[in-house]
């Protein structure tokens, strides 16, 4: 992470959320939004999916850098011209010294998510309308070929168009959607039972996507946009005639409305998703909301499925936080033990953090349109971190964590249980060593385990032990590095996960990383010793500001094919506007499923234009 600068503008003054504009001393810029105070799923300080239109130019000198920034009203949808009250706060973060400096919310716990404790700017009078209207058209050719299938050469087009129907509400259409210059998954290789959770990367779903946001537990999701428009089990695109969005507030109120319509392509008939969010405020990062979703598919074993759902977020004190929420599930021939209800208490301050956590999930939960790791489970997890910041020479903070999860099925039959002691340490430089002294499963399996091509766990009770040690390089230098050991026990045999990364920034504008992972088994089955080897190759080069080239190449040995690549030069002549020639072999898009399902092969050449303009 580079130095960077970012202003939060809260327009609407509802000391909820607002818009992030960031710049570092390159003059890359990246901007997105705050919702209910929260930032993206990776930990960052805002959600990016939103892109807005702005301008900005920075500077090195002798003394440091600078940057000048231009934000038009419209970007903001700002239409209010007088007596005018905004949310404002800064943030800088200086990387030489791992610092990070606000000009309001100073707390740790805090940082510029705090949006209730931004500043206020007063005295913005008598400007112009600033109505958002933005129509952005795309013309696209493209050379297809599927593994065992005939090449295509498709030539389309669509738009998107994005419209302030007030100043706190906007509309977003897209006709005939393409999301070719999306950015490539890495390849996952899951060792898990369970699902594996990829976030979204696709623009019309990550813009204002916070406002949809219904957490049911970890990275459980009430709402998944990625089962919209691609295949779970292959990770092929399925395309999408259209869709709105409508996303906004309403006073105290926040909704967000979205239907897309899928044709149907390979396995997937056609399917039409309607998604309704509302949230009402009850006080500074409180809420209560509800959600429902409606899926029709051209399935006649599984023509629809409806999943709906209540939740609320209490904060008192601060640090004490109330998470609860209740949901279920329909489905042709409405199976019973539909349903997920569960609640937490936590507690975050800058010495200890805490949490409670208690969830039944009913067999026969099925939200198609979200994203849930387990089913049929009684789960009650409890986790307790404790920091301190010594007076050491380069150290910035300790923490010990503990935690326990004891997840046996609606029947009390073991399933899943698992407790962990870990110590991490956090250096001034940024550097980072993340340690499992101990990691203790007990794990069901319930039908046989797909790990490569043709091993098999069989079913039964496995009981293990794992550890891990982790340490990651200064963050302030031009090559950084990290390493990642977890050895031990795995489902009655042994498994040896090593992963090395490394970066390096030659220059301002030629960057390169690579990684690889070894994962060594040693399983009592026949063909159970094995080793699958992962590797990626990763290279930025910024001609200039608007003119860049990235590549991607990824190695997986659990394939019969097993090098992929993406290729892709983009340039932004224009703000908002882009013009891309993207070529990639292998999958854009990976599989959620468990077990390592086949992966079908691709390979595309597309030239993309699109171009972006107010009417």
């Amino acid at each position: 992470m580079d130095d960077h600068f970012e202003i939060l503008i809260d327009s609407n003054h509802n000391r909820r959320g607002g818009y992030v504009f960031e710049v570092n001393p390159l003059g890359t810029q990246s901007d997105g939004l705050i919702v209910e105070e929260q930032g993206d799923t990776n930990g960052g300080d805002f959600d990016r999916g939103w892109d807005g239109v702005w301008t900005s130019e920075a500077r090195v000198t002798r003394d440091g850098w600078t940057a000048t920034i231009e934000i038009p009203f419209t970007t903001l949808n700002f239409t209010h011209s007088s007596d005018v009250v905004w949310g404002l706060n800064f943030k800088r973060f200086i990387r030489r010294k791992n610092e990070e400096d606000l000009w309001s919310a100073y707390r740790r716990t805090f940082g510029i998510t705090k949006v209730s404790e931004a500043g206020d700017l007063q005295g913005i009078r008598d400007i112009g309308s600033g109505r958002l209207f933005i129509v952005k058209p795309y013309g696209l050719a493209r050379y297809d070929k599927l593994t065992g299938q005939s090449p295509l050469f498709p030539v389309t087009g669509g738009v998107d168009i994005k419209y302030g129907v007030t100043s706190n509400l906007v509309l977003n259409l897209t006709g005939n959607t393409d999301f070719a210059d999306a950015e490539v998954d890495l390849q996952p290789f899951n060792l898990t039972p369970f699902k594996v959770f990829i976030p979204e990367k696709r623009q019309f779903f990550l813009e204002n996507a916070g406002i949809f946001n219904f957490d049911i537990g970890d990275q459980d999701q009430l709402f998944f946009s990625r089962q919209i428009g691609i295949d779970p089990i292959t990770g092929q695109q399925v395309p999408i005639n259209g869709g709105a969005k409508l996303t906004g507030t309403f006073g105290r109120t926040e909704v967000g409305v979205m239907e897309v319509d899928t044709r149907s392509s390979g396995p997937n008939p056609y399917a039409n998703y309607a998604v309704a969010r509302v949230k009402e405020s009850l006080w500074a990062g409180s809420y209560i909301g509800v959600m429902g979703i409606d899926k029709r598919s051209g399935n006649v074993l599984d023509s629809f499925n409806q999943t709906g759902g209540v939740d609320t977020r209490l904060i008192f004190f601060k640090d004490w936080f109330v998470d609860a929420h209740m949901a279920g599930t329909r489905s042709p021939g409405d199976p019973s033990g539909a349903s997920d209800v569960g609640a937490s208490l936590s507690y975050r301050s800058n010495w200890l953090d805490g949490i409670v956590e208690r969830r039944k999930i009913g067999p026969n939960f099925n939200p198609e349109v979200g994203f849930i790791e387990r089913t049929d489970s009684n789960e009650t997890y409890g986790d307790l971190t404790f920091k301190v910041r010594p007076e050491i020479k380069g150290v910035r903070e300790l923490q010990f964590e503990g935690f326990i999860l004891h997840a046996p099925d609606t029947h009390n039959e073991v399933s899943t249980q698992e407790w962990q002691n870990t110590f991490r340490a956090d250096f001034q430089n940024g550097a980072y060593s993340d340690d499992d002294i101990v990691d203790v499963f007990t794990q069901r399996i319930t039908t046989p385990l797909h790990i490569y091509k043709n091993v098999f766990i069989p079913n039964g009770v496995y009981n293990f032990t794992r550890h891990q040690l982790t340490y990651g390089s200064g963050q302030d230098r031009r090559f950084t590095y990290n390493f990642f050991e977890r050895f031990g026990g795995y489902y009655a045999g042994t498994l040896n996960e090593f992963r090395v990364g490394a970066n390096y920034r030659a220059t301002e504008k030629f960057s390169i990383s690579a990684s690889e992972t070894w994962d060594r088994f040693r399983l009592p089955l026949a063909n159970g010793n094995f080793s699958v080897v992962l590797a990626s190759l990763q290279g930025n080069y910024s001609f200039n500001r608007f003119l860049t080239f990235t590549s991607l190449i990824q190695a997986d040995t659990s394939n019969t094919q097993a090098v992929s690549a993406n290729l892709r030069l983009r340039y932004n002549y224009r703000p908002d506007s882009d013009f891309y020639i993207i070529y990639n072999v292998g999958t854009q898009f990976a599989s959620i499923a468990p077990a390592n399902p086949p992966q079908i092969r691709e390979t595309r050449f597309a030239v993309k234009w699109t171009y972006s303009f107010a009417p």
